[in-house]
């Protein structure tokens, strides 16, 4: 599965494959990116999202870095850092959304379900507010959300404090 999966992400992200990326999956996969429900389901759908929406629309400096992984019967999980600078349209992220030229840096999790030794699932989830922080989209001062700082701490959980937006929330009220 761990071999799969890897080659499934080279194909993705290194390679740029279509072709390659379906061919680790099963005959109807799933693909769902939980925040904003892109993806597909079934063969076509997902080799469409794929083609359409995710290969050609991830950064050029996109990069992955892996903070763990667990290994199950059936399925993996990833937690991962993804770093890029928002310089496309990026459909499957932040559909409708120009790009920025900013920088983001967000946690993402994978959870991928495997079927007779292929990839049958991919439910991938992120915190879409620090991504819009990030972007310009959304303002962190009038809402508790964190921008790149939440993936910097998922890197290395003592560099950064804790509970900054509890203090922030406990300050002098807002009329």
């Amino acid at each position: 599965m761990v071999e799969l999966w890897d080659r499934h992400m080279q194909h993705e992200f290194e390679s740029h494959s279509v072709q390659d990326t379906m061919d680790t999956m099963v005959e109807f996969p799933i693909n769902v990116n939980v925040p904003v429900m892109t993806g597909g389901a079934g063969y076509q759908q997902v080799q469409r999202y794929y083609a359409e929406h995710f290969i050609p629309k991830n950064p050029p400096d996109a990069q992955i870095t892996l903070v763990s992984r667990t290994v199950g019967a059936d399925r993996i999980v990833d937690e991962m850092v993804m770093r890029f600078t928002h310089s496309l349209q990026m459909d499957w992220m932040l559909p409708g959304i120009e790009p920025t030229g900013k920088t983001v840096e967000v946690a993402i999790v994978a959870i991928v379900q495997f079927e007779d030794g292929l990839i049958a699932s991919e439910h991938i989830y992120w915190d879409q507010a620090s991504v819009l922080v990030q972007i310009g989209a959304l303002d962190a001062g009038q809402l508790p959300v964190i921008g790149a700082d939440s993936a910097r701490k998922v890197l290395d959980p003592l560099a950064l404090p804790t509970n900054e937006l509890i203090t922030r929330a406990s300050g002098p009220q807002r009329a």
